[in-house]
């Protein structure tokens, strides 16, 4: 069974900089489908940065060159860490980070229901 376990986020000022990480296990899969999204307040959940089966990254316009999504997989690809780096961060990225995987994007990288497995969410506050 895949389980994830996102790190604690934060609260940081605007400009500041917060790195989330997210502990995936139980994999089955040589590659995996992995992401990062986001829900803020009263709004839906989008998708904010993903690693396809291919190895390339998809990011969606609002934190292009300010987030950083990246992986290391163990070699015998039953357990993988995945990160989000966010830099230059504005109080508008304010919101419930969850990370995500699947064995495909099927549906689209940045798309939701392309992933079956989530973590639980951690928050991350920026302020003024």
């Amino acid at each position: 069974q895949v389980q994830l376990q996102e790190s604690e986020g934060g609260s940081v000022q605007s400009g500041g900089s917060l790195r989330l990480s997210c502990a995936a296990s139980g994999y089955r899969e040589l590659r995996a489908c992995v992401g990062w999204f986001r829900r803020a307040p009263g709004k839906g959940r989008e998708g904010v940065a993903a690693i396809d089966t291919d190895g390339n990254t998809h990011y969606a316009d609002s934190v292009k060159g300010r987030f950083t999504i990246s992986q290391d997989s163990a070699k015998d690809s039953m357990s993988n860490i995945f990160y989000l780096q966010m830099t230059s961060l504005k109080p508008d990225d304010t919101a419930m980070y969850y990370c995500a995987t699947d064995s495909s994007c099927l549906w689209g990288a940045l798309a939701e229901v392309s992933f079956g497995y989530w973590g639980q969410g951690t928050q991350v506050t920026v302020s003024l």
